[in-house]
This record gives structure tokens, C-alpha cells and sequence, in this order.
């Protein structure tokens, strides 16, 4: 069966490429979503859980920023230029999980004060929560057409 450039990356080099792409940013977005629950339930903005929250969501936005950089140049403008995609299926797949550079940096930058700094506490952690809800949306979005066939949804003779 053939892959999508998503799980191809994922299955290759192993175990490296699962930790660099999929472990490391999906272990420091689920301690952001988890924690984002406890501070949202206790309204607390003081607690060693939010200081937790604060570092992954910084250094899982940053660190996303890394990888979204690396693949789009040494896999999206390759796949592009030189025809490689596998399909809509497969350019859903990889345009998704890049996408979630957008609420990751978004999470960050709030964080460091770059964005939405006249916003009122409560405001913040709304903002904050979107941000969170955003990212887990495109990726799983990814995932799920990670998984499938790229063929799927290709019309006869192989083209899209």
C-alpha cells in the first residue's frame, strides 16, 4: 500500500523522525492542552502548572517554527517543483500538520508579550485557548490523512 509523505517521514529513520517530528512537538502541545484545562477550570495564572504551561507552549512553538522551516524547504518546494505529491490526500496531510506552525508561534508569541499584550488576563487565556483548540483541530486534521492510502481520492489513471 502506498504512504503519504506525512507517515513516510514518520517511518523513516526510525525511531529518529518520530521523535523529531511527531513525539517532541505532540509531548509539549498535549502538556500545553492538559494543563490549559487545570488553569482554565481553577482560573489560576500563578501556578507551577501555568509556569509549565508558559515554557512548552514557548518552546513548542519555537521549536515547531524549526521544523516547519526544515520541511518546507527540504520537502514542500522539492514535492512541488519537482511533482512528487502523492495526491490531494497526501497535500492535505502535509499542509495540515505545517499548518500547525500558525497556533503554535501564535501560543508563543503571546507568551513572550509579542502579540495582544493591552489584552486583559482573562482575554490572554481565552487567546491562549483558541490557540491550543486551533493546533489540536489541524492536527489531527494531519493525522487522519496521514494514515490513508494517498490513492484514495485519486480519479482513474493516477491524477487528481
Amino acid at each position: 500500500m502506498s504512504m503519504t509523505h506525512y507517515m513516510e517521514l514518520l517511518a523513516t529513520n526510525q525511531p529518529w523522525n518520530l521523535i523529531v517530528f511527531m513525539a517532541i512537538p505532540v509531548i509539549l502541545a498535549e502538556t500545553v492542552a492538559i494543563t490549559e484545562l487545570f488553569i482554565l477550570f481553577n482560573r489560576d495564572v500563578s501556578s507551577g502548572l501555568r509556569k509549565l504551561n508558559k515554557f512548552a507552549g514557548i518552546i513548542g512553538g519555537f521549536y515547531f517554527l524549526g521544523v516547519f522551516i526544515y520541511l518546507f524547504f527540504k520537502a514542500v518546494i522539492p514535492l512541488t517543483t519537482g511533482g512528487g505529491w502523492r495526491g490531494i490526500v497526501d497535500i492535505i496531510a502535509v499542509g495540515f500538520y505545517l499548518s500547525g506552525v500558525i497556533p503554535l508561534m501564535g501560543m508563543a508569541l503571546l507568551e513572550i508579550g509579542v502579540i495582544y499584550k493591552n489584552k486583559t488576563p482573562e482575554q490572554k487565556m481565552f487567546i491562549h485557548a483558541v490557540f491550543v483548540a486551533v493546533f489540536l483541530a489541524v492536527a489531527h486534521i494531519a493525522m487522519i490523512f496521514g494514515m490513508l492510502n494517498p490513492n484514495l481520492l485519486m480519479i482513474s489513471g493516477g491524477k487528481m
